[in-house]
């Protein structure tokens, strides 16, 4: 999921579309609605009223920041709990629980004045305090084997980070509390990536202190509705778990008293929202999934529906497995792979990425709502290179000629390459249950690929949960599979996903030159210039594009829709929440 964020190049758009829906009772329709208009210009939003948000999966059920998984918690989560900074429409960080920052002279410390008026929902007061065991908790010895995944994202230079996450010693320096609402992060060195390490959003101390961190994810302070405790502008407080999920307005929220009561979630199968929507029965389908493409023109039809189209905050990918890990070995330590031998001739991964048409895909299964992406970086970052990497247009030639090159012909006469020994070759692709655009993308590229002789077994789809567990750790003889990444927004640094020891590293790609290549564009003094960090990005991008680790199949266009009733929403680059607490009803 999703989380953090900042930047320039915005490609986003907003499709505003739809019409207020009429009020009953009059017969003069147009009047009517000129009247409405006028009374809510005079008298602006207004307190009251209830929306309800539609998701068509049910959150697995960690309402914890530092260990939450999914974007369907982070439906609750965004509700809930705040950072020190936040981003604006163009990506660039603006004051929240901190109002204001200063870095020192070589940019390895970043001091935040805090809000002095926040309080926590159950009336204690935010401090410096609570940042620091934020922090210190991402960092702890036990965080990464609780399930904590997060720690090299936004902990992992602090100052004596590896030495306190070892267990080597018992001192956290990385973040220090200087008074109740002054804190100071301090890097390791000079960091480029300050506010985006410092953005993550803040858990209370004196709920969490007494319970190991090894326990945090199980306590109730982190999944029961009542106990979980944030600072934002709703509170968490039922659940009728797998079915519905209420969020009451926070009266005492430090931005101001919301003007909704409440946002309710419902979780609803994908097949009848639209029917909800239209009857009025829900208010909003967003985040994570929004509606289908093939379902706009029904949308667009609704007299009291407004859509919002966007370029969506990730993609879609085909991973190919470099290299494999050994059964139950859950490190991510590259010297103890072996190569899969199946993929590990660039060609061979070359000839697969001209093979599928992506563009078909778009045209067939988006209907045209999304684009061809050639690189693992947001095309809404100003790191993102659509001029030097492999474009990869689809071209049967090019690859049956790349696959010959390599040694993978059709011996027997089947229909189907053998390998260059002259074996049976099949390469297995892996795919799971949840998104119907993916799974009906599946069949499709089985098609292209043997087209070309690649024989290709087709598994059978898996629950997404028991899908991503085998991937983890039991993905030893697993060539192709797919999946799809929401991006972080706080910076375009592709670490986390694509580096050779990133947890989420799942094609186990063991690249030195573009490891090399990543550090480079985070390191000081260089990398403080925008400039210099794009050149070494295109270069990493061309070296993700020829070494290959997944082809970046499409990314969708997010299509997300709204009850007319519902307005001051100011939608995000990344996401359909935005300051909710200003979201407000007119009937």
């Amino acid at each position: 999921m999703k989380f953090k964020r900042s930047w320039l190049i915005l490609l986003s758009f907003v499709l505003m579309l739809g019409i207020l829906a009429a009020c009953s009772g009059g017969s003069d329709n147009t009047s009517t609605e000129g009247e409405k208009e006028n009374e809510e210009k005079e008298t602006g939003p207004q307190m009251g009223g209830t929306v309800v948000g539609a998701m068509d999966t049910a959150p697995s059920g960690s309402f914890n920041p530092i260990f939450y998984e999914e974007a369907y918690e982070a439906n609750i989560i965004e509700f809930v709990y705040e950072g020190l900074v936040s981003q604006n429409n163009s990506l660039e960080f603006v004051p929240n629980l901190a109002k204001e920052w200063k870095y020192n002279e070589d940019h390895s410390e970043i001091t935040f004045t805090l809000e002095e008026n926040v309080k926590w929902h159950d009336g204690e007061p935010f401090t410096a305090h609570d940042v620091v065991f934020t922090y210190k908790t991402m960092s702890d010895p036990d965080y990464i084997e609780a399930g904590g995944v997060r720690a090299s994202e936004y902990a992992s230079r602090l100052l004596g980070y590896k030495e306190y996450s070892e267990g080597q010693t018992d001192e956290f320096q990385g973040v220090v509390a200087e008074d109740d609402h002054t804190v100071t992060f301090k890097f390791a060195e000079p960091n480029v990536i300050a506010l985006s390490d410092a953005s993550f959003s803040i858990i209370p101390e004196h709920i969490f202190k007494d319970i190991p961190v090894a326990d945090i994810p199980a306590a109730p302070e982190s999944r029961e509705p009542g106990k979980v405790i944030g600072t934002g502008p709703f509170k968490f407080t039922e659940m009728v778990q797998g079915e519905q999920y209420v969020l009451e307005k926070n009266a005492d929220y430090w931005q101001g008293e919301p003007y909704l009561d409440s946002v309710v979630w419902k979780v609803v199968d994908q097949a009848v929202i639209l029917g909800l929507l239209e009857n009025g029965e829900i208010d909003f389908v967003a985040d994570p999934n929004g509606f289908q493409a093939a379902d706009y023109e029904a949308v667009a039809a609704m007299q009291n529906v407004e859509i919002i189209e966007q370029p969506d905050f990730g993609y879609q990918i085909m991973g190919m497995m470099h290299n494999h890990r050994a059964a139950g070995d859950m490190t991510l330590d590259p010297s103890k792979w072996t190569v899969n031998e199946n993929l590990k001739d660039p060609r061979v991964r070359q000839a697969i990425a001209y093979a599928i048409d992506r563009q078909a895909i778009i045209d067939g299964l988006l209907y045209g709502r999304g684009i061809v992406q050639n690189s693992p970086i947001a095309t809404q970052f100003w790191a993102y290179d659509d001029q030097n990497p492999p474009a990869y247009e689809h071209d049967q030639d090019k690859a049956n000629q790349l696959l010959d090159e390599a040694g993978y012909v059709d011996v027997d006469g089947d229909g189907f390459r053998e390998d260059p020994n002259g074996e049976k070759w099949v390469l297995n692709l892996n795919y799971p249950l949840g998104n119907q655009i993916r799974e009906r993308s599946a069949p499709i590229i089985e098609e292209f690929l043997e087209e070309v002789g690649i024989n290709i077994d087709l598994r059978q789809p898996k629950e997404a949960a028991a899908y991503f567990e085998d991937l983890e750790k039991n993905s030893q003889d697993w060539d192709l599979y797919l999946v799809g990444w929401s991006l972080s927004s706080g910076d375009p640094s592709p670490e986390g996903l694509w580096g050779s020891k990133d947890f989420y590293n799942y094609s186990r790609w063991n690249n030195p030159e573009a490891d090399k290549l990543l550090a480079e564009a985070v390191k000081p003094p260089e990398a403080f210039e925008q400039d210099y960090r794009k050149e070494i990005y295109s270069k990493w991008q061309v070296e993700f594009g020829e070494d290959l680790p997944a082809l970046i199949l499409y990314a969708a266009n997010s299509l997300w829709a709204h009850n007319s009733r519902m307005k001051g929403i100011d939608v995000l680059p990344y996401q359909f929440h935005n300051n909710p607490h200003l979201w407000y009803v007119t009937e």
